[in-house]
């Protein structure tokens, strides 16, 4: 009986087994050109991928930036007479650094015009200083203001512009020299700019 039932069944003909498999290869195809290709590999020939936003699933997800320090414009004071107010309490800041032979490092602090800063440093041996600003607005002004080759200094500082103001210490000996920086003012943020093109930010502390 199993014979006979198996015998009923139709066979398909070569000329259909032929048609069949096109249409299959062709809908495969289909599927690879709008489907596949634009949305794992950013191809998309016929436009198709764009239209149907796959292709935006195969970009390279974009890492978001840093967020940047604060630029300082809301620590500008208001001069009442002899008297700069502020909007907020001045931060404090103590840092050490120890600088390898012909080594350098940076540190800036964000200030706005007309901010000021109280500053002392001192150096275990001389170094190359260059104490300078940059401006927000185009960092390639750059404004030197005080360039010497001492083992330490003290004093007061008013921005004249809104930007990252601080010094650049070289070490010119063959051996490590410590530098110490003791600061109080109305800035918004710190930096540390190291001889390897890296930049560390520096937490600031409210007395």
């Amino acid at each position: 009986m199993n014979g006979s039932t198996a015998s009923q069944i139709p066979v398909p003909s070569a000329g259909r087994l032929a048609v069949t498999t096109a249409i299959a290869l062709a809908v495969a195809v289909l599927i690879l050109v709008t489907i596949v290709l634009p949305a794992e590999y950013g191809v998309d020939p016929l436009g198709t991928g764009e239209r149907l936003g796959l292709t935006v699933m195969s970009r390279p997800q974009q890492r978001k930036p840093a967020a940047l320090p604060a630029d300082g414009g809301e620590l500008k004071p208001t001069a009442l007479g002899p008297i700069s107010q502020y909007p907020v309490p001045f931060k404090v800041d103590r840092v050490v650094f120890t600088i390898a032979p012909y080594d350098y490092i940076e540190y800036k602090y964000q200030l706005a015009a007309g901010a000021q800063m109280a500053f002392s440093w001192q150096a275990s041996a001389p170094v190359s200083d260059d104490f300078h600003g940059e401006v927000n607005a185009d960092p390639n002004q750059v404004q030197s203001f005080d360039a010497s080759n001492f083992d330490g200094a003290h004093g007061l500082f008013t921005a004249p512009f809104n930007g990252i103001h601080g010094w650049y210490w070289e070490n010119p000996t063959g051996k490590p020299v410590t530098v110490t920086l003791q600061t109080s003012g109305f800035y918004a943020s710190a930096i540390e700019f190291r001889s390897d093109k890296t930049t560390v930010p520096h937490e600031l502390k409210t007395p």
